[in-house]
């Protein structure tokens, strides 16, 4: 995926100053609309460009830290503190602390200006957030631990978040664990993790008696320790674990649309996917290679894709957008109700429109989950649903999301509020040089444009396995039984914390040029 990094602290260029600290020994601190500049020749010499690990040119004077990478600014026994998130590597940040005695400076002056900083680098992101932190160990490839500790913790510390972490034992813990939250003492839960710990928090908060409370007042946001990490991908725009922390601190709250599943007498929470066929049996079917990290996804697509597998099958669905123009009309409609918010360069936005606000009245109330508008999978099927038999089909996929893994942009067209699911339908029996051409259309989000893929917007469906006695029905990558499963949106009934209001990724192609 192309991740969105913040800008590397770097040698100041000439932006106009607009407020300006004076401090002991000559150093000054000054803001301009997106970065902090330092002038202190001490502290910039370490910035000085490098060949081959030698520094270069003449040292430089002052340096300047974009303001979304400054986590936090106080006075202490007369002394100014700014901690900020330095780009170690392109694959790491550190956090990183500047103190500088007051000297001369006026205590209220530099109070003024300490306020001035924080206001300016966090915008209408929350400061020092309450977290409730799960960390599962054996997520991914393994190693959440260490990821934890020194890539993630001492960011989250530098930025003066309250931490209360809990390292989860066994498979379903984090759903006990956000049924009994305490969700006054919280303002997120992170799961340091793949997707699979997001979907037991879901699913956690979805218990509760005050469902729909709970699950508008504490946001879920991703720190992503696991092989796929979609959550992360989508609203942090990045799968690397110190990016990810950095985009969690700054991140605005927003809503995003749930959805119900039912199977026989259950009812679950979906956020992300539900799949059948090759993509669920690449996901299910690779658990072995974990170990392989994302790549275990590419080796079972490459064992798979050659073999013409087909899942017949019975999909009736609810089908509100069914052309792909309008499916690229409806995304630049809800991309540009999100994008009147002002976006600053160093990513954070100055007015969140949507951010913490739902279009839906199912949060309003501080009961259970909302009732299911078309049934279970049990009941009738609504007679103005659209229902066809598929002979053929070799994938199945319903997302919630844009991106299923960093280089797997299924559904371009996702929006995170717009109260409507993405589905995408392909045969099986297609040869396979033109499986690999769609397959290779999915990294740079074209999938929507190929011509042997079917690409609605619905708001309920159901699926129906018809002559195969077992297989994989993925939901959120979870393994569920293989039997008929219903679904259906709510939109906006689920809070995270992203980047600007909306899903990281770039859209449909020709999206900006739609007829709305």
């Amino acid at each position: 995926m192309a991740e969105a990094t913040p800008v590397a602290v770097a040698p100041a260029a000439q932006p106009v100053a607009k407020d300006v600290l004076l401090l002991a020994k000559g150093v000054s601190l000054s803001l301009t609309d997106n970065s902090l500049i330092v002038k202190d020749e001490n502290h910039a010499r370490r910035h000085r460009k490098k060949l081959c690990g030698i520094p270069v040119g003449s040292a430089p004077a002052e340096f300047s830290i974009p303001l979304y990478n400054v986590l936090w600014a106080e006075v202490v026994a007369d002394h100014l503190v700014v901690d900020y998130a330095d780009p170690a590597s392109k694959k790491h940040l550190r956090a990183v602390k500047l103190s500088y005695a007051l000297g001369e400076t006026a205590r209220g002056v530099v109070d003024a200006w300490v306020g001035m900083a924080l206001e300016q680098a966090y915008g209408t992101a929350q400061r020092s957030k309450r977290a409730k932190v799960l960390v599962n160990p054996h997520a991914g490839p393994g190693g959440a631990d260490k990821t934890w500790e020194h890539d993630v913790k001492p960011l989250f510390e530098a930025a003066r978040m309250s931490l209360d972490v809990v390292r989860t034992k066994f498979s379903g813990e984090a759903v006990g664990i956000c049924e009994q939250l305490d969700i006054d003492a919280y303002d997120i839960v992170i799961p340091c993790s793949g997707d699979g710990l997001p979907y037991e928090c879901i699913n956690g908060l979805g218990k509760r008696p005050d469902a729909r409370k709970a699950l508008q007042q504490v946001a879920i946001a991703h720190i992503p320790c696991g092989s796929g990490n979609a959550m992360s991908c989508n609203l942090n725009g990045t799968h690397r674990p110190s990016f990810a922390a950095l985009a969690v601190v700054k991140g605005v709250r927003t809503p995003m649309d749930l959805m119900s599943v039912t199977q026989g007498d259950k009812r679950m929470l979906s956020f992300l996917s539900q799949s059948v066929g090759i993509i669920a049996e690449c996901d299910l079917g690779t658990e072995n290679l974990r170990w392989l990290g994302a790549a275990r996804f590419n080796v079972g697509l490459a064992q798979r894709i050659f073999s013409k597998k087909l899942y017949p099958c019975d999909i009736s669905m609810k089908v509100e957008i069914p052309e792909k123009a309008d499916i690229k009309a409806h995304y630049k409609r809800e991309r540009d109700g999100c994008d009147h918010t002002t976006r600053r360069e160093d990513g954070v936005s100055r007015e969140a429109s949507s951010a913490g606000e739902s279009t839906s009245s199912e949060t309003d109330s501080g009961e259970g989950l909302p009732p299911l508008r078309f049934g279970t999978v049990n009941d009738k099927i609504p007679e103005d649903w659209e229902t066809a038999s598929y002979d053929k089909l070799g994938n199945f996929y319903c997302g919630n999301m844009a991106w299923m893994a960093p280089d797997a942009n299924f559904f371009a067209a996702a929006c995170p509020n717009d109260g409507m699911m993405d589905v995408v339908l392909n045969d099986g029996d297609i040869s396979a040089a033109k499986y690999l051409e769609l397959l290779m259309s999915v990294e740079h989000g074209r999938l929507l444009d190929n011509p042997h893929v079917s690409y609605r917007k619905v708001v309920a469906y159901r699926f129906t396995p018809r002559d195969q006695e077992d297989g994989y029905i993925s939901i959120d990558g979870e393994h569920v039984p293989f039997e008929p499963f219903q679904v259906e949106i709510h939109q906006g009934l689920g809070t995270v914390l992203s980047k600007n209001g909306r899903y990281e990724a770039a859209g449909p192609t020709g999206w900006e040029k739609a007829v709305v």
